[in-house]
């Protein structure tokens, strides 16, 4: 199971209405899982359910739609963040800290 938490550290706040794609990777392929869009506390909880195989994957994190949508002018379009799922694992929280200029991310609990 793959949980996220985006927030506006620019704003201090939740960043509501984040589009957040799932993607599978397989060399140079991409295969979409899932898509989901953050609610009015900046999560989609669990993003995507069930049980994801061992191997890498990235979220792709719309953050100009989201602040063009807010007036706002930013230097990013899209925030890949890829990870490796492994085995004995099901759980994966990723949040990600973003700001007009700047983002950063973590395994989250």
């Amino acid at each position: 199971m793959i949980s996220t938490h985006v927030l506006d550290t620019s704003r201090g706040a939740p960043a509501s209405g984040v589009t957040v794609r799932l993607f599978r990777i397989d060399g140079e392929e991409r295969e979409l899982l899932a898509t989901g869009q953050t609610d009015a506390d900046g999560r989609i909880a669990p993003i995507f359910g069930g049980e994801l195989e061992p191997a890498t994957y990235v979220l792709l994190f719309s953050a100009g739609a989201y602040f063009r949508a807010a007036g706002v002018a930013t230097f990013f379009d899209e925030i890949p963040v890829r990870f490796v799922i492994e085995r004995g694992l099901s759980k994966y929280h990723i949040p990600l800290l973003l700001a007009p200029f700047g983002y950063s991310t973590y395994r989250g609990s």
